[in-house]
């Protein structure tokens, strides 16, 4: 096995692997339900591929699929992050095992003309349904995504799920060609490393991989592209909801204690129980959550599927906190869309906003603004509650969720009306707690945004909510706004004439909207936030040119210079598909990966665009489901 001593980013040294060498694993198709018309890989292996496509799936958590090939690919991007947290070495990126396995050309786990056995590690597809739009859409499923393996950092201990999106058909492909596009995949490709880079839970990808001889129907006739992405499961709230909707209780249950048990590693390490005398149990420690936060007594007793339940609902809950804090919008939160790793998944209209505004969406399908900014925090527990259903029986059944009659059997008579007043309860228990955790993380990660060592009662409605309502009323960019902020000292704003004067550094170049107010009536607005906002910091720091110097670079560390608009995503790639340019998106990527930087050693003027002014008419734009 050829492996490397390298240095890693931010982990120190660690060993690093060729893609052939790194170790693997089949744990998500060794412990679920396969496909029962390709049980094995063998079966599927030797089955013709075109009859691989569309068809409904029953008592199965995924189909074992391989990738279908493209007639010419080009490996044009991979991300530096990736590889180090995949334990890959940067050196074999260019072998064709590399090129080969992220074209879906590949597969990596079997030896050339070697027949798949029973156990072998296999491509598969993972099945799945979902309400989309708040109605329910049926069986769903990896229409166009297929998993290679799993693979385990040695180094970390973090076990991925790498898999290909634009792969080709499987059994859950529907209607549709199994494909994805340069345009999707050059922005699921920059946007998942960027969030993570920020710090905002996401699925990850590995690498972009064109097929530009292709020929891909969408709006309009576009060439191919594969992103190989990964997560630490890929798992969501709507693989619980089809079993659901069919009834299939045995199926339910396997996939919550495959969650319980791989996917967060164990039982124990999921929340403890609300109950109990210390009453501290409730969140992990510095959480900046307690019990009083909570409405009302737990009365019930909680079993497993209970902590696994308010497991997932306090990952969505930080997850989302992350997205309003940073103005992130994902425009699809449908329940297939929603990951119970809590992590930020399946990038069709996404954006970060420009303008401030609470009612935007990206979705310019979204008529209704189901899934805007503001109802984010909302749809995200909508969804869980849809998960609550899915489990209601394995939670409601309390201690005698494992009893031999109601494992094989169901809900007795005599047992119904307990088990639905303890699930109704224990659903609505967690629904306070995800409240909770949410709040928490959100005034945490703003207290941070804005420069302040801690979060004062009177911070909440002084402070954030006051800067929103501005933001919205002036119509200003939020993310450079936090930016621009982290360079004022006090001394800057010690007089009103003075925050008079710094209220311009926020206005775009261009100036005001002409819908809002007058720019006198604006700067002494947002003078007076200033004001207010001068008032915490000499709260919180010490009046001396060493504080200032690291109230400075603190801010700057959470907030980001770089994050990747819309529109600077539609230039990419307009320049990538158009005009064939391949070293404009390794610098964006650069930009992405690293965006609290002050420069990347790139193109500087560029650059500086970027991180700039977005242009009035590219503010706040939409795209399809497609994009």
């Amino acid at each position: 096995m050829a492996n490397h001593l390298s240095s890693s980013h931010g982990n120190g040294s660690q060993q690093t692997f060729s893609i052939r060498d790194i170790p693997k694993s089949n744990n998500f198709t060794l412990k679920l339900p396969p496909d029962p018309q390709y049980p094995t890989p063998g079966a599927s292996h030797k089955e013709v591929r075109i009859k691989l496509g569309p068809r409904l799936v029953r008592d199965a958590a995924y189909t074992y699929v391989r990738p279908e090939s493209f007639e010419k690919t080009e490996l044009v991007g991979v991300s530096k992050a990736a590889l180090r947290d995949l334990a890959i070495d940067p050196s074999t990126t260019e072998t064709e095992d590399f090129k080969d396995t992220v074209a879906g050309e590949k597969i990596i786990t079997l030896e050339d003309g070697q027949e798949p056995r029973d156990k072998d590690v296999y491509p598969w597809a993972q099945c799945y349904g979902g309400y989309q739009f708040g109605q329910w859409a049926g069986q769903l499923g990896d229409g166009r995504a297929i998993s290679l393996f799993e693979t385990t950092n040695p180094s970390t201990g973090v076990r991925y799920e790498l898999q290909l999106k634009g792969a080709g058909k499987t059994p859950y492909s529907r209607f549709a060609d199994g494909r994805a596009v340069v345009r999707s995949s050059i922005r699921e490709f920059v946007v998942s490393e960027a969030l993570n880079a920020l710090g905002i839970p996401s699925t990850r990808a590995l690498s972009l991989t064109l097929a530009p001889e292709s020929k891909v129907r969408r709006e309009r006739t576009e060439p191919g592209a594969i992103v190989a992405r990964f997560a630490q499961s890929w798992l969501r709230i709507g693989t619980f909801d089809l079993p659901r909707s069919r009834g299939d209780r045995a199926t339910i249950r396997k996939l919550a204690a495959y969650a319980g048990e791989e996917v967060f590693g164990g039982w124990d390490n999921l929340p403890a129980k609300l109950k109990s005398n210390e009453g501290q149990d409730l969140l992990e420690p510095g959480s900046g959550v307690s019990r009083d936060d909570l409405q009302g007594e737990n009365e019930f007793q909680e079993n497993r599927f209970t902590r696994l339940y308010r497991e997932v609902a306090r990952r969505n809950a930080k997850m989302v906190a992350w997205w309003q804090a940073y103005a992130f919008t994902n425009g699809v939160l449908n329940t297939d869309n929603t990951s119970i790793f809590g992590l930020s998944i399946d990038f069709g209209p996404f954006a970060f906003l420009d303008n401030f505004d609470p009612n935007y969406t990206p979705n310019h399908d979204d008529h209704m603004l189901r899934y805007s900014y503001k109802n984010q925090p909302s749809i995200i527990w909508w969804n869980l509650v849809r998960l609550g259903e899915s489990l209601g029986e394995l939670i409601g059944a309390g201690s005698r969720c494992d009893e031999k009659e109601f494992v094989e059997e169901g809900v007795s008579k005599d047992f119904a009306d307990e088990l639905v007043k303890r699930a109704e309860t224990l659903i609505e228990q967690t629904g306070e707690e995800y409240k909770a955790v949410f709040m928490a993380e959100y005034k945490r990660l703003m207290t941070a945004r804005l420069g302040l060592k801690q979060c004062k009662d009177s911070d909440f409605d002084t402070l954030y909510s006051e800067l929103l309502d501005t933001l919205e009323a002036l119509e200003l960019d939020f993310n450079h706004f936090f930016r621009r902020l982290s360079y004022i000292s006090t001394e800057d704003l010690d007089t009103e004439e003075k925050r008079k004067e710094a209220a311009g550094l926020f206005f775009h170049k261009d100036g005001l909207s002409g819908l809002v107010a007058s720019e006198s009536d604006a700067r002494t607005r947002l003078g007076k936030w200033l004001g207010l906002w001068r008032e915490r910091i000499i709260e919180d720091w010490p009046n001396s040119p060493e504080s200032r110097e690291e109230r400075f670079q603190a801010m700057r560390a959470v907030n980001p210079k770089f994050i990747p608009r819309s529109w600077i995503l539609d230039e990419v790639i307009e320049r990538v598909e158009k005009k064939g340019e391949r070293d404009v998106l390794g610098r964006v990527m650069e930009m992405a990966l690293n965006p609290f930087q002050e420069s990347w050693g790139g193109d500087k003027e560029e650059e500086e665009r970027f991180c700039g002014d977005v242009p009035k008419y590219q503010r706040a734009m939409q795209c399809s489901c497609s994009s």
